[in-house]
């Protein structure tokens, strides 16, 4: 590995946004640690080997301590820095609740998923952010946890998006001055398994939003919530 290469890691790598989003990274020259619960992520991995572009797999579960110790310690051994963050995994796009009728297993699990496992891989991977040259967090998001654009509906996605968002706020407050920005990312509505067939973008628009953070200059700002580059109401 070239000593000048940067490194990202993307969590929930092995399909929708958080693969293209490791495409379009290693497509950049990046070396990409591809992560996911599932070990289909290895064979997604090796699928880009063998186009050519530079990304490695490592299980994670970001709901699970453990794991995210053991993928710290794998990045301390092996990687000099880490540049890039994507906290993208996620899960309960629940339209079937309300809260009146929610079952809370699934709003407890979208709130580990989805608000605390990017709290706890940022916290754990912090010390590798900071030896970068400029270090980027990026929460992917939704406007689902916007107060002022949300919509009826899956609460447990809507409310675990709303903690996310709060996460970068907080997180950005305490990196104030260092060389680590974080900022929060709405792709817009994907044509994902989340996001359904009727979904009006495809992956690569969505995921260029999100790279638009992952690849901010030095005076780039820090604790937003963007969509396409442009900041949007929280």
């Amino acid at each position: 590995m070239p000593d000048t290469q940067k490194i990202a890691l993307v969590t929930g790598a092995n399909r929708g946004l958080g693969k293209e989003s490791t495409r379009q990274l290693a497509g950049k020259g990046f070396k990409v640690i591809l992560t996911s619960r599932s070990e289909s992520g290895r064979e997604v991995a090796q699928a880009f080997r063998d186009q050519g572009l530079d990304v490695v797999f490592h299980q994670l579960d970001v709901a699970d301590g453990q794991s995210i110790a053991e993928l710290a310690e794998y990045l301390n051994e092996n990687y000099p820095q880490l540049d890039v963050l994507i906290n993208n995994a996620g899960i309960h796009y629940d339209t079937f609740q309300s809260t009146l009728n929610a079952d809370f297993a699934i709003v407890e699990e979208a709130l580990r998923v989805n608000a605390i496992g990017p709290w706890r891989v940022s916290k754990a991977l912090m010390p590798m952010l900071k030896k970068s040259k400029g270090g980027r967090i990026v929460n992917v998001s939704s406007s689902s946890g916007s107060f002022a654009d949300s919509w009826p509906g899956t609460p447990a996605y809507s409310m675990s998006k709303t903690a996310l968002n709060m996460l970068t706020l907080k997180l950005a407050a305490d990196l104030e001055g260092t060389n680590v920005k974080v900022n929060s990312v709405c792709p817009g509505w994907v044509r994902t398994a989340m996001g359904g067939p009727e979904a009006p973008r495809d992956v690569t628009e969505g995921a260029s939003s999100i790279l638009w953070a992952a690849l901010l200059p030095d005076d780039g700002p820090s604790g937003g919530f963007f969509r396409d580059g442009v900041a949007i109401s929280w």
